[in-house]
């Protein structure tokens, strides 16, 4: 929870400031501290998701570009088919009923 801190550690620092500070504010200052690491939590959440919402937002705009994309080259195959076809139909009315 306290990352490198142990036991032991977090002991003496809660003597030294049970020293520095007495008996009767220790209430106040941990209420102060509580207070603090919670908005910090809050303000780190925040900056996270803002974070991952930019990044979907880029994601999103990605996969709007490879549609995009996708659509051009749909347009182009559905062209060369279309072209395909009347060269199909063009060499089937040029045939000579005679040579079939």
């Amino acid at each position: 929870m306290f990352g490198s801190l142990g036991v032991p550690e977090i002991i003496l620092i809660f003597v030294v400031a049970l020293i520095l500070f007495g008996p009767r504010q220790m209430p106040q200052i941990g209420k102060s501290i509580g207070k603090a690491l919670g908005e910090f939590r809050r303000a780190s959440n925040e900056f996270k998701r803002t974070i991952e919402d930019e990044v979907a937002s880029h994601d999103l705009q990605d996969v709007r570009k490879d549609l995009e994309e996708l659509g051009d080259i749909g347009r182009e195959i559905t062209s060369v088919k279309e072209k395909g076809m009347k060269e199909l139909k063009n060499l089937a009315l040029d045939k000579d009923p005679v040579d079939s």
